[in-house]
């Protein structure tokens, strides 16, 4: 049972609807078009459109190789067990190069690279430990810069918050991803 279901058609009004603006095309700042997610964040326009900006950076913006960025993701949205994350980020994870094995063996932590290894390792310690270690955080810097390992670690903590809020809220399994996109 959906705790905050998506908002009602006939509740939405102009302030909801500007909510979007700028993160979603222009024909789904709707409650058709938006999805699942996205309709039931929209209870909360400002809360909507600040949180939105940020996710977008994360999924669009970000620094972070998006094979990367999608490793951490699908561990982030196994360990907080968001299956809605979990699985609309199948095909993203799909568009950055990985495959469905990869996909599968990055929800348990595993991988045949080692730095991504690695990664998956430093989303557990995130999780585990709200930080880093020294070590972790040289051990990323083989591969990635600074400003890198920084989207790394708000990308984790980001998506945490999301598996946090969705799986509260009650957010099922949809056929759109998180910005209200038919997969």
């Amino acid at each position: 049972m959906a705790l905050l279901p998506p908002l009602p058609a006939e509740e939405w009004d102009d302030k909801t609807r500007a909510a979007f603006i700028g993160m979603l095309a222009r024909d789904r700042q709707n409650p058709e078009g938006a999805g699942t997610a996205l309709s039931a964040l929209a209870h909360h326009p400002d809360l909507t459109k600040a949180f939105l900006g940020f996710s977008v950076y994360l999924l669009y913006r970000s620094t972070l190789p998006p094979r990367l960025r999608e490793l951490a993701i699908l561990r982030v949205a196994h360990r907080r067990d968001c299956e809605y994350e979990s699985q609309h980020h199948v095909p993203i994870a799909q568009e950055a190069g990985l495959t469905l094995d990869e996909i599968e063996a990055a929800r348990h932590g595993e991988a045949t690279d080692e730095f991504e290894r690695t990664l998956l390792a430093a989303v557990d310690e995130l999780e585990d430990k709200n930080r880093l270690s020294e070590r972790t955080w040289t051990a990323l810097g083989e591969r990635l810069d600074k400003r890198q390992r920084m989207d790394f670690i708000f990308t984790v903590g980001g998506y945490g918050l999301m598996a946090m809020a969705f799986n509260t809220f009650g957010i099922g399994l949809a056929h759109d991803d998180e910005f209200g996109q038919e997969r």
